[in-house]
C-alpha cells in the first residue's frame, strides 16, 4: 500500500503504523504538494492530508472513493526565548518589527493556509504581519528542512528568523528544546486545522478505517494531536 501524507504527520504516523497489521510505504510532503502530484498520475492508496480541501477536490473529480477526517490540529507560535522583553505575548511578539516572522507556504502548505486566515483574523494588524511574514518553507522552492529537525527549531537556530508559527502538536517538542520558547494562540484566533483522508483505492479502506480507530485516536492525542 502507497500513501501519500502530511509532513506534519512525519513522527506520529510510524507510531501509528507500527500498530497496523499491513505494509506500508509512506511518502511525506506538503498536502498542496502532495495533492498536485496526485492530480499528475503518481501512484497513490492512500492521501493523509492536513486538510480537508484537497481530499475533497480528489472526491469531486472523482479520483477519490471516500474522505474521511482523522484528526485536528492549531497553530501556535515559537520565538528565539532570547529576543522575548518582559510582558511579550504572541500578539506584541508577531507586531515587533524588530523580529523576523518566519511561516509555511500559502498554497502548497495547508501551515501556509492557517497562518494567513490567523491574519485575516487579527484584522488590520494581521494585514501588516502578513507583509513582513517570510515564507520559507512547504514550497516548490523552499530549501528542505534537515532530517530530524522540526521547521521552527532550524529555521531560528539557523539565524534565519526569530519567529515561526507553525503547528501546535510540535509544541511540546518544541518547549524541550533550548533556547526556544513556544507561546499559544487563543482559540478565537486560532484556525481549527482539520486532518482528512482521501481513500483513493478499495485497498487502504482497511487502514482508513484504522485511523478512525480508538487505538489510532489515542496515539495521536498522546501526539499533539485533536480528534
Amino acid at each position: 500500500m502507497r500513501v501519500l501524507a502530511a509532513g506534519s504527520l512525519r513522527v506520529v504516523w510510524a507510531q501509528l503504523i507500527a500498530h497496523f497489521s499491513e505494509p506500508v510505504e509512506t511518502h511525506f510532503g506538503p498536502a498542496g504538494i502532495l495533492h498536485e502530484r496526485i492530480l499528475a498520475g503518481e501512484e497513490c492508496d492512500l492521501f493523509a492530508s492536513a486538510n480537508l480541501a484537497h481530499p475533497q477536490a480528489l472526491l469531486t473529480a472523482g479520483r477519490a472513493q471516500a474522505v474521511v477526517p482523522f484528526a485536528s490540529n492549531k497553530l501556535c507560535l515559537t520565538v528565539r526565548s532570547e529576543v522575548m522583553h518582559n510582558g511579550d505575548d504572541w500578539r506584541s511578539l508577531l507586531n515587533r518589527t524588530d523580529l523576523r516572522l518566519a511561516t509555511s507556504t500559502a498554497g502548497s502548505d495547508p501551515s501556509g493556509d492557517y497562518t494567513q486566515e490567523l491574519f485575516e483574523r487579527m484584522g488590520r494588524e494581521g494585514n501588516i504581519v502578513r507583509q513582513r511574514a517570510l515564507a520559507l518553507v512547504g514550497g516548490h522552492n523552499s530549501a528542505p528542512i534537515p532530517a530530524g529537525k522540526m521547521a521552527a527549531e532550524w529555521l531560528i537556530a539557523s539565524g534565519q528568523a526569530e519567529m515561526f508559527i507553525g503547528y501546535a502538536s510540535y509544541a511540546k517538542k518544541l518547549r524541550q528544546t533550548p533556547g526556544l520558547t513556544v507561546l499559544p494562540i487563543p482559540e478565537s484566533f486560532n484556525p481549527h486545522a482539520l486532518y482528512a483522508l482521501a481513500v483513493l483505492t478499495p485497498k487502504a479502506q482497511r487502514l482508513a478505517e484504522f485511523l478512525q480507530s480508538k487505538e489510532a485516536k489515542t496515539i495521536l492525542i498522546e501526539a499533539g494531536f485533536g480528534i
